[in-house]
């Protein structure tokens, strides 16, 4: 199958509410351009200079999302063109966002990344610090930033019924935080193989590379 027939096959079982991030981290220009050539607009790169450089060779109209770790010494990297930080797991992150946002005079949507995993690898704030970071008086402060929902990653396993304990308890938390707020409107989780259970679950983005591209390397 080609990177059409796959992005196309799969699109066709997603839901209309349902927004793909394509993941093309790691994979050449002409993957992304065979793609975009099928109407792909939103790619997820997990490293900030491969995106970077990706968006300098690539058409504009292309949505960046950063789906990877984001260290604070790179955010300056994409402050310029990012459409959505999926991984922002800490105040101090959001603060050199909203920092390097404002000197490019731009507002920077932002995810918070939710540790719903029993991995401790796994990045992630859990209920607690969720709280207490959108109640600060620092996060109010923020005007170059909107939090537009959550991120979450379910443990590697095959264990289904604990992927969909993880993802439901994901979901539970953004149904609380949407009534309070009416910006919350993305809930981004899943991925290549296990996106399908995630919708079920109620998720409305997901993150599939090597459905589409093919396997890493």
């Amino acid at each position: 199958m080609s990177i059409k027939n796959n992005l196309l096959q799969i699109k066709s079982t997603l839901p209309e509410q349902v927004t793909l991030v394509a993941v093309s981290k790691t994979k050449p220009v002409s993957d992304l351009m065979e793609a975009y050539e099928a109407g792909q607009r939103i790619f997820g790169e997990n490293k900030i200079q491969e995106m970077s450089e990706k968006w300098e060779q690539m058409p504009k109209d292309i949505q960046w999302h950063m789906i990877g770790h984001v260290q604070t010494n790179k955010v300056k990297f994409m402050a310029q063109f990012v459409s959505l930080i999926h991984g922002v797991d800490s105040l101090k992150l959001l603060q050199e966002i909203n920092k390097q946002a404002l000197k490019q005079n731009r507002i920077i949507d932002c995810l918070l990344q939710m540790h719903i995993a029993e991995e401790e690898t796994k990045f992630g704030l859990d209920e607690q610090e969720l709280a207490s970071l959108l109640s600060s008086s620092e996060f109010e402060e923020m005007k170059n930033i909107r939090i537009v929902g959550l991120m979450g990653m379910a443990t590697f396993t095959d264990n289904k019924d604990q992927i969909k304990k993880e993802f439901s308890h994901l979901k539970s938390i953004f149904d609380q935080l949407t009534i309070h707020n009416s910006q919350f409107t993305i809930l981004s989780m899943g991925m290549s193989g296990d996106y399908q259970l995630a919708i079920e679950c109620g998720s409305n983005m997901v993150r599939i590379g090597s459905s589409i591209f093919g396997g890493r390397n």
